[in-house]
């Protein structure tokens, strides 16, 4: 089992970046994929990036390919979300992921959240 605590969301003008982290408990972190979800209000919940267990594999959703990048410490058991280039749209709450068996399914360990805003 894994715990997950984000940090790193706000408050930022359109343009704008911010880095989103996660810090992960337990001694196997490096045998989960990780991934970044997003949810607005009035909308479903939607993956936004994964990395594989070795972060030789990413996923990025179409919205965010070439603005975001997922990365991880897999010694340091953390993920993060350097989000650049951020548009209105991109508002949302960010939660961080954890699933034992696929890249883009079956996430079943969940962060609280954290809310990001981008200003127009």
């Amino acid at each position: 089992q894994v715990q997950l605590v984000e940090s790193g969301g706000g408050l930022v003008q359109a343009g704008g970046s911010l880095r989103l982290s996660c810090a992960a408990s337990g001694r196997t972190f490096s045998s989960y994929f990780m991934g970044w979800f997003r949810q607005a209000p009035g909308k479903e919940r939607e993956l936004v990036s994964a990395i594989s267990g070795s972060a030789s594999v990413r996923y990025y959703a179409a919205s965010v390919k070439g603005r975001f990048t997922i990365s991880r410490e897999n010694a340091k058991n953390t993920v993060s979300l350097q989000m650049n280039s951020l548009k209105p749209e991109d508002t949302a709450v960010y939660y961080c992921a954890a699933s034992e068996t696929s890249l883009r399914n079956e996430y079943s360990y969940w962060g609280q959240g954290t809310q990001v805003t981008v200003s127009s």
